[in-house]
């Protein structure tokens, strides 16, 4: 239930920031459910590897070049997503950077309440 949650929170960040960001799109809130599942499965499956092959990179720039690998999960999830478009590189590094900012206010909201409900 809980990842469930976090997916529609995603979705709903996703949403938003196509609305704010120029260069960004998604098509509807079936897309930005499909792209929140898509990001999930690319952070779980994709990120760790990109991180193991670019880890002298990511050292030398003391971890900024992380920034880069979010990015290239945006692009590769614009590729495969019908109905999410991004417009290039750096709306996918802004878009990944602000995504991060808004899903983790969202989630710390529903810690904040699930903490609340068990005391």
């Amino acid at each position: 239930m809980k990842t469930f949650l976090k997916i529609l929170l995603t979705a709903l960040a996703v949403i938003i920031l196509a609305k704010i960001l120029p260069g960004v799109s998604v098509g509807g809130y079936g897309a930005a459910i499909i792209v929140a599942i898509v990001i999930a499965l690319l952070n779980m499956f994709v990120r760790p590897i990109l991180i193991f092959f670019t880890l002298p990179a990511t050292i030398v720039t003391l971890g900024l070049f992380l920034f880069v690998i979010n990015a290239c999960i945006i692009l590769l999830a614009d590729k495969l997503v019908d109905g999410f478009a991004v417009s290039g590189f750096f709306a996918a590094l802004l878009f990944s950077v602000l995504l991060s900012v808004f899903r983790s206010a969202l989630f710390t909201l529903l810690n904040d309440d699930n903490k609340s409900i068990e005391n």
